[in-house]
């Protein structure tokens, strides 16, 4: 059996909470959740340090909200948050079921469930061979899930986000809605925040741009993607 190599040693997989909910209309899909779980196990079989940051939005987002329910933006913002600590905590469960170390790591003090996020214990989790779960974005509000990827990313010094969505890649326009939408192979960062493109938010974008952050849009549903984009294999849009 020929060893399949890695082109990271070290990677920052952004998940949408939204992916979690699978075919579901809302919450978390058990199959789907352990589908996740299996092909991250397959890349950390692989030796890859890897570091996860989860979105809640398959369970509460605060920006819709706001609107719907009159809420204060900030008190919205973290009922965002929490709900990423319950998608981090069922990720832990599955990733731990198949065998995998895990830490979950909360930008929101919660010591009875999480960890509190130091940044040199999260590094250290990782060259133990532990996949480590980011939840509660930055523990900011106003702040996104991608923002809180593009921290975390440039703190523990991962050498590419990969960003899993529904999409196979980054388009002109929204794919869905338009047929005329053309994917893009590779962007660099000015393209993105110029066009606008919807790629990351634009504070993540820059973030990623002042720190030289690779950044791997793919799609998630398709099984195997996250193995294929750790072997570097051409899917997908990458932004540079």
């Amino acid at each position: 059996m020929v060893k399949e190599t890695p082109a990271y040693k070290r990677i920052l997989l952004k998940l949408s909470g939204e992916a979690l909910q699978g075919s579901s209309e809302h919450g978390i899909d058990v199959d789907t959740c352990v589908s996740f779980a299996t092909q991250i196990r397959d890349v950390w079989q692989m030796g890859v340090q890897l570091a996860l940051v989860v979105g809640g939005g398959n369970i509460f987002r605060g920006g819709i909200e706001t609107k719907r329910f009159g809420l204060d933006r900030s008190v919205a913002d973290y009922m965002g948050m929490l709900a990423t600590v319950l998608n981090g905590l069922a990720l832990q469960n599955a990733l731990e079921q198949l065998g995998v170390p895990t830490r979950v790591m909360t930008a929101i003090e919660i010591k009875e469930v999480a960890e509190p996020y130091i940044v040199r214990r999260a590094m250290r989790h990782l060259e133990k061979g532990r996949v480590v779960i980011f939840v509660a974005g930055t523990g900011n509000p106003f702040f996104t899930t991608d923002t809180a990827a593009a921290l975390r990313a440039s703190e523990i010094k991962a050498e590419i986000i990969m960003k899993a969505t529904k999409v196979d890649g980054v388009y002109s326009a929204d794919p869905f809605k338009d047929k005329n939408a053309r994917k893009y192979d590779k962007l660099k960062f000015i393209e993105v925040l110029n066009q606008d493109l919807k790629v990351m938010d634009s504070t993540a974008i820059s973030m990623c741009m002042d720190n030289n952050l690779p950044i791997l849009v793919f799609n998630l549903n398709q099984t195997g993607n996250i193995k294929k984009a750790a072997l570097g294999e051409a899917i997908g849009t990458i932004v540079s």
